[in-house]
């Protein structure tokens, strides 16, 4: 048979349906989205499957991984509470995707889950000696749709960053900021675990490890909603 040849990019989604409504159906999905802003980009590949629990979500990641790209992102979308994403362990899921982030060239993941982003701590545990360059997650609930339109801007964003751009930490954040830029930080996207309204800025948090000696994983949430600020300046 041929051989197939992929795109230079790619965005890798793990998805778990949502049910937003009780005749949902698996309806609901983030692919349209994403193939959207993979259309734009051009030299993008989109790949997608769902998963129900541990074993789907290690077996479809292991197929979704089965290639490598010079770029390629993660996009885990599901429901997430209590340290778990669809039903997964956070921490399962993050230590699985190092273990795949060398061969296939991953740089980045987006925890596109409510609450996925709120143990940084754990985060920065798991980029050490992995490729993964950088992670962003959400620290409250989020309404479906804005989180969604979030998650594309930063992952269409991040795509363009070529090798020597992510072993520089400010390039990097700058980037991110500029793809949150459109977004007002004062929005209110979702709910604490108390019921406490969460803006955009007090739910958003970013972990970045930048490649190269000496650069570990550190929360940079301050840094790049310093430069968001700046950005809306010159709006």
């Amino acid at each position: 048979m041929p051989r197939h040849h992929y795109s230079n990019r790619a965005i890798l989604i793990l998805e778990n349906p949502w049910g937003l409504d009780d005749g949902d159906c698996n309806r609901t999905s983030v692919l349209p989205f994403v193939e959207g802003i993979a259309k734009l980009a051009g030299d993008t590949e989109v790949f997608h499957a769902n998963f129900y629990d541990k074993r789907s979500f290690d077996r479809a990641l292991e197929i979704l991984c089965s290639a490598r790209f010079n770029n390629a992102v993660i996009y885990i979308a599901a429901h997430g509470n209590k340290g778990k994403v669809g039903g997964v362990k956070l921490e399962d899921i993050l230590f699985a995707i190092g273990d795949h982030s060398k061969n296939t060239n991953i740089t980045g993941i987006m925890l596109g889950s409510c609450f996925a982003g709120t143990d940084t701590d754990t985060i920065e545990v798991f980029m050490q000696g992995t490729n993964v360059k950088w992670c962003v997650g959400y620290s409250s609930s989020c309404d479906w749709l804005p989180a969604t339109m979030i998650d594309c801007s930063i992952m269409a964003s991040m795509l363009e960053l070529d090798e020597e751009e992510l072993s520089d930490r400010a390039t990097m954040i700058e980037l991110l900021a500029q793809a949150l830029a459109p977004f007002s930080r004062t929005y209110v996207i979702g709910e604490d675990t108390d019921d406490n309204t969460m803006t955009m800025e007090e739910s958003i948090r970013v972990v970045m490890q930048p490649s190269g000696r000496g650069n570990r994983a550190r929360h940079v949430t301050d840094e790049v909603l310093e430069e968001h600020e700046k950005l809306q300046e010159f709006a």
